[in-house]
């Protein structure tokens, strides 16, 4: 019995190790077009977001920002992803989001290349989150949809985007993620 349980928990620490090098290892671009990867964020707690510029989830920016401000001394790490999937809400140009995201919200935290997060176009990233075989299967139903990920790499809860960035809920997740070395 303890070579079964033994066999089934090793199963599942290789396949979360898996999951976890695999977001790592996806290509993305920073805002300014700039190759990276999530590796660049290792050993840090990541909260991944679909952002837009003229979406009535906008507002998000400041309590997103809040949320980077109180905790990434501790190691969380907000990842802003703008997409124009619902509704053409993010039509401008990565230097035009960059400039709306300095200017009318003071944001701070590392902002991305403009990605699809749902359909044929889907980007890796978000086919990890929320393909098929994802860690949360389900497309991103709206912009500012939000995914807490662990220190490495592991995905660890999915957020809805009416969902508050600085819900009891959404804190909880992050204090509870930082407080694991």
């Amino acid at each position: 019995m303890k070579h079964v349980f033994l066999s089934l928990l090793l199963a599942a620490t290789a396949v979360l190790g898996a999951s976890s090098g695999k977001l790592a290892s996806i290509a993305i671009k920073d805002i300014d077009g700039k190759p990276t990867s999530l590796k660049a964020y290792e050993g840090k707690v990541l909260l991944i977001v679909n952002v837009a510029s003229k979406c009535g989830n906008t507002k998000q920016y400041t309590p997103l920002e809040a949320i980077y401000q109180k905790y990434k001394d501790q190691g969380l790490v907000v990842l802003g992803f703008p997409c124009n999937d619902f509704g053409g809400q993010e039509p401008g140009t990565n230097e035009e989001i960059k400039t709306f995201c300095s200017t009318k919200y003071p944001v701070t935290f590392p902002l991305f290349d403009k990605v699809k997060v749902k359909g044929a176009e889907k980007h890796e990233l978000y086919e990890a989150l929320t393909g098929k075989d994802g860690a949360f299967p389900g497309d991103v139903k709206w912009n500012f949809g939000k995914f807490l990920i662990a220190r490495d790499g592991t995905p660890l809860a999915r957020f809805e985007p009416k969902t508050q960035p600085d819900s009891a809920e959404v804190v909880k997740a992050i204090e509870d993620a930082l407080a694991k070395k």
